[in-house]
């Protein structure tokens, strides 16, 4: 039996991830199930405290696990959450592909949760199905997003947002991150709202026609291709208005949440 901060026991291991590995746990004082995300004390990426950070500052908003615990011993930093339930790729492996109504549905909540996180003056940064789950028992219809390790403000104190910069390497996750991290171009709120979607249009087709791909040259050309005049058979032209918008937004630009909501219901109801 391992205890971690004199009360959560560790039981399973559920997920494991570049930064580190996530347990199932229990608190075996209240018998609460837990989400127990560890990383070596000697990683040199250290997100693990960053991460806890951003739960701290984003607590009590919808869609953000609640953090319970973050400690320290001699091998490991460890951070608790409230445990969540199957994410989106798990569940996309169940399902093949979901029908449009519930795609449009993750896709409103998915939205409201980024456009707070942008409120608070944050972007994300891996938006990905792994990355969007849902609760359980009487949050099971509730999406939550997780994983804020490379999390990072857009804005200064002073609320001025950062300039435009090149960066070093690629941010985010291949298969869905933004034409401008491929062209190592500094990202900013509208690069989470492309990145969702990469997600939105997974989700409903069961695939990507860049999945068989590893070139990042060629998965770019594909992801450029989706916005292109060329009609991609089995994605409904919500996707590509809604990737046409996000993608011919500035730089520093905020997005107009209230018209991409009103995009997908408009849709669903016709």
């Amino acid at each position: 039996m391992v205890i971690i901060g004199n009360k959560y026991e560790i039981i399973e291991l559920i997920g494991e991830g570049m930064f580190g590995k996530i347990y199932k746990g229990i608190n075996y004082r209240t018998k609460e199930e837990v989400a127990i995300k560890m990383e070596k004390i000697d990683s040199e990426m250290n997100s693990l405290k960053h991460e806890t950070k951003i739960y701290q500052y984003l607590n009590g908003n919808i869609g953000i696990p609640s953090l319970k615990w973050y400690g320290t011993d001699l091998n490991h930093r460890y951070m608790v959450i409230s445990l969540l339930g199957d994410n989106l790729s798990n569940l996309l492996k169940k399902h093949e592909c979901f029908s449009l109504q519930i795609t449009i549905q993750i896709g409103i909540q998915a939205l409201k949760i980024i456009e707070k996180i942008h409120e608070m003056g944050l972007i994300h940064r891996d938006i990905k199905p792994d990355n969007f789950l849902f609760g359980r028992n009487e949050n099971k219809h509730q999406l939550y997003l997780i994983d804020f390790g490379i999390c990072k403000r857009y804005t200064s104190d002073n609320g001025e947002h950062m300039k435009m910069n090149k960066i070093k390497k690629m941010i985010g996750s291949l298969n869905y991150c933004s034409i401008n991290s491929h062209l190592l171009n500094e990202l900013s709120r509208r690069d989470d709202l492309e990145m969702l979607g990469y997600v939105l249009i997974n989700i409903i087709s069961g695939n990507l026609l860049w999945k068989t791909l590893s070139s990042d040259n060629e998965i770019m050309k594909k992801k450029i291709l989706l916005t292109s005049d060329v009609k991609i058979p089995g994605i409904p032209d919500l996707f590509i208005e809604y990737l046409n918008y996000v993608k011919n937004l500035e730089f520093d630009a905020k997005p107009d949440y209230e018209y991409i909501k009103n995009l997908f219901i408009n849709y669903q109801g016709k």
